[in-house]
């Protein structure tokens, strides 16, 4: 879609369009557009239909009653701020006392969006100016176009003085998918890390595979999951420096790091916990050992064995029933005798493929179980079980 084609969908006939094509379906697309270019420009039909497909897409990071009212870019959509995260942070800032921020790439205004409903005032910019345009778009479309300024700008030549925050959302991908060198993002991470130490408070959002090394010594850093997938890290400045934090959507639910050793490995227990992506991200894998009493199945391993049940919301819970060395024969035969017919599969050290072992395994009948694949001081094991169930009361 070009910068004319968008700016055109924006008109009244174009969003008297966007509503006729609500909700079109992939294989009625063809015989829709057939019909509308009757009557309207083959462009802006064609821009419409784009636009209800990116809707469509957006609606799992934006609720479906915002993504119909809001305008996308193909890159907005895949790189935007999913709106459970964006409100997070909001909420944080807030709760510092923020009352004004300057956005630095906002991409079409996720973030931006999640900070005026916070009652944060916000300098929105990007370099793009379809972007930006949507940006401008959808603070109008949301009614926050009074506390959301969108300004197209190359964002290092931004004056962020008189802001009580500055968050930035570097690009992360070029042209041959993501990027991993933070140096290599745009802007690079050191201009960031610049722009961060002028301000009284910093976000600056990061790839979750960040180093814990890149992570500065006056940062607090924040791995954020939503429904158990880590979406990103943060640095934040101007909170407490040092500080490295788990945080789980919905909730939130928070765990502080506590400077804890690795924890010992120690015989397989009763129970198996899988800790969240983000505490694992944050390597807080101890903390969470040491609240269950627990210890780790193999010293390279994100698994914790312990010999009770205990609740925690930083780690799922497993019933394991057996320990097999690996052997996909003996596995087979034990499920046929449990009558398995619903395998889960997880696995970390083992490089088989779960629907692989699926495929060799055939399971059937009426029961479920899981098989982790994985370590057992440094042995390849398989542990069978299923997920934990506290006593009734």
């Amino acid at each position: 879609m070009n910068d004319v084609s968008f700016a055109s969908l924006l008109t009244a006939e174009g969003r008297a369009l966007l509503d006729e094509v609500h909700g079109t379906e992939p294989a009625r697309e063809l015989a829709v557009a057939t019909r509308l270019r009757r009557d309207h420009p083959a462009d802006l039909v064609s821009a419409a239909l784009g636009q209800a497909r990116l809707r469509q897409r957006a609606a799992a990071k934006f609720g479906a009653e915002d993504a119909r009212r809001m305008f996308f870019t193909p890159n907005g959509v895949e790189q935007s701020t999913r709106t459970s995260v964006a409100a997070h942070r909001a909420a944080r800032l807030r709760a510092l006392g923020v009352r004004s921020v300057a956005d630095l790439c906002c991409g079409i205004g996720g973030d931006a969006i999640a900070l005026a409903r916070a009652g944060i005032r916000v300098l929105a910019v990007d370099h793009d100016p379809q972007t930006a345009a949507a940006a401008r778009a959808n603070a109008d479309a949301l009614g926050l176009a009074d506390l959301i300024e969108v300004r197209e700008s190359d964002v290092t030549a931004v004056d962020t003085a008189g802001y009580d925050a500055v968050f930035v959302d570097p690009g992360r991908r070029g042209g041959r998918g993501r990027i991993f060198d933070p140096e290599s993002y745009t802007p690079p991470l050191s201009w960031a890390l610049g722009a961060a130490a002028k301000a009284p408070v910093a976000a600056l959002k990061i790839a979750p595979g960040i180093p814990h090394e890149a992570v500065p010594a006056a940062a607090e850093a924040e791995w954020i999951s939503d429904g158990g997938d880590v979406k990103e890290a943060v640095l934040w400045f101007g909170t407490e420096p040092g500080l490295v934090r788990a945080t789980l959507l919905p909730g939130p639910r928070e765990l502080r790091g506590r400077g804890l050793p690795d924890p010992a490995v120690r015989p397989v227990g009763r129970y198996l916990y899988e800790p969240d992506g983000a505490v694992i991200r944050a390597h807080l894998v101890a903390e969470v050992a040491a609240d269950l009493d627990g210890g780790l199945l193999d010293e390279t391993i994100a698994y914790v064995t312990a010999d009770d049940l205990r609740p925690t919301p930083f780690a799922s819970a497993y019933e394991i029933t057996d320990r097999l060395a690996f052997s996909v024969k003996r596995l087979k035969a034990l499920l046929r005798e449990r009558e398995v017919g619903v395998l889960t599969v997880k696995k970390r050290g083992s490089a088989v493929e779960p629907e692989e072992l699926r495929r060799l395994v055939k399971p059937r009948g009426p029961r479920s179980a899981t098989v982790f694949l994985t370590r057992v001081a440094g042995a390849p094991t398989m542990l069978v079980g299923a997920p934990a169930r506290p006593a009734a009361a």
